[in-house]
């Protein structure tokens, strides 16, 4: 298989994030430093093939944070990673490796990834943002995220465990006075576990855990079931850090602009696979018919568990991920 390939050539570069000065910085750039002679569009050349400015500019444009006066110095060191990656892109078509099979799957994977990517985001602009009145009332019913925002420091125990042992543990538990005094009882009782200690913000806490979290006073617990037995999530501590409406109401509205494109997203593909002819072969078709159609997952329900008694299974893993609200 012959793989030409290709150099990433726009006709416009979008700075998303950029300041208006970086922006202007970065077309003098491409532009000469306004000299009014026409630029050549070349930052480099390494052997025959040319590094332009418009790859430098795409990769500066995925940079946060970049002041005016870093712009240059930022681009100049773009430029050098570019160069080293094209030497390593001339030594493996050298070597033919962009021709090896699994190399070829992954340009594949990822051109596909691309696409699709890009057919997200066309949809995704055709959505409406969110009106004033609807930003109040997402302010309004999540004071755990924002009036009555916390900074949590949880301690996470997660026990190996029989299901009939599990009232002992539950028991000892909600006898124990402290948090040391119920890991002693474990260790007595030859149970063996794991704790962690977790410092989070209430927006990087799911909104699935957040409700029964929130109600949590200093030195209560949620007990959960897991894979391998129980999970006690221990509120040691927490501080009250509220956030006013004019604070969140940038993050959001972009939290309700991008759930609305991933709702849109979710329907169109809804509707395509109603139309489209899908045909599963082989062991895939086995079941097919009940499986569920692929769709962007939906906002979780808030968690209405009791505070100190079993539940169902609570997402301890993914109080490491936050919500993008910041």
């Amino acid at each position: 298989m012959n793989l030409k390939r290709t150099q990433v050539r726009c006709t416009t570069v979008r700075l998303a994030g950029l300041s208006a000065a970086v922006v202007t910085a970065v077309a003098l750039v491409a532009c000469g430093g306004g000299s009014g002679a026409k630029a050549s569009q070349t930052a480099a050349k390494v052997n025959k093939e040319e590094i332009t400015v418009h790859q430098i500019n795409f990769v500066l444009q995925r940079q946060p944070n970049i002041k005016p006066e870093q712009v240059d110095a930022a681009s100049r060191q773009i430029l050098e990673r570019l160069i080293d990656q094209e030497l390593a892109v001339q030594k493996a078509q050298d070597l033919k490796l962009d021709r090896d099979p699994r190399v070829v799957q992954q340009i594949e994977t990822a051109k596909r990834e691309i696409i699709a990517r890009a057919y997200a985001e066309h949809l995704g602009e055709t959505a409406t943002k969110p009106t004033e009145q609807e930003i109040k009332q997402y302010y309004a019913d999540k004071p755990a995220l924002f009036a009555e925002r916390r900074i949590y420091n949880l301690q996470e125990i997660n026990i190996e465990a029989k299901p009939e042992q599990y009232d002992s543990i539950r028991t000892q538990l909600q006898d124990a006075k402290t948090l040391p005094q119920f890991l002693e009882g474990l260790k007595a009782g030859g149970f063996r576990f794991v704790g962690t200690q977790l410092v989070r913000s209430a927006e990087q806490i799911p909104l699935n855990n957040l409700d029964a979290i929130s109600r949590l006073k200093d030195g209560q617990f949620i007990l959960n079931g897991n894979p391998t037995g129980l999970t006690v999530l221990y509120l040691a501590g927490s501080q009250s850090q509220p956030a006013t409406e004019a604070q969140a109401r940038p993050s959001i509205e972009l939290f309700l602009l991008n759930q609305r494109r991933s709702e849109l997203v979710a329907k169109d593909i809804k509707a395509m696979r109603e139309n489209a002819r899908i045909e599963y072969v082989g062991k895939f078709a086995e079941g097919a018919a009940s499986a569920p159609a692929s769709t962007t997952p939906a906002l979780p329900a808030a968690s209405d568990t009791p505070l100190g008694a079993a539940s169902g299974p609570m997402d301890n893993s993914a109080l490491s991920k936050g919500l993008g609200i910041k």
